[in-house]
């Protein structure tokens, strides 16, 4: 993978809003079309990930995932990039609360990253939906085992 490309991927606790916004393409679950939208995506011990926040309802991009995992991360702040990728939902109780309190850690620094109201609350956010997100022929980057 690109060093560019791999550093916008890989960003820390100092990366602002803007760095965090990507789009991704979905296979839609029913219609088998192409589906695009804006998405924040989080970085947790060590891996890359998309979360539907604190409302825990349904989000047609989760489901569409779940019916096909593979997708495309298009990356469009600074660097722009457009990576195959493979979403695996986080189910696990245990491995869900360490990834979200690392997010909503992220989230409540002073800089405010993604604009989320602060303080956010871990237990706000246990009940959203989350993906693991690995990116094709690269397993340092968050890829799920097989």
């Amino acid at each position: 993978m690109d060093t560019a490309v791999r550093a916008a991927i890989e960003i820390t606790p100092a990366a602002g809003t803007r760095e965090r916004i990507i789009d991704i393409t979905t296979t839609g679950r029913r219609s088998g079309v192409p589906r695009r939208i804006e998405i924040f995506f989080y970085r947790a011990l060590g891996g890359t990930y998309l979360c539907s926040g604190t409302s825990g309802r349904a989000t047609g991009w989760y489901a569409n995932l779940l019916a096909e995992p593979g997708f495309t991360f298009h990356l469009k702040h600074g660097v722009r990039a457009d990576l195959g990728a493979v979403a695996t939902p986080v189910t696990d109780p245990d491995e869900r609360r360490r990834i979200l309190a690392e997010i909503v850690a992220d989230l409540n620094q002073p800089h405010n990253p993604g604009t989320i109201p602060q303080p956010t609350r871990l237990e706000d956010w246990l009940g959203s939906r989350l993906m693991r997100v690995g990116f094709d022929g690269d397993r340092e980057t968050g890829a799920a085992a097989p």
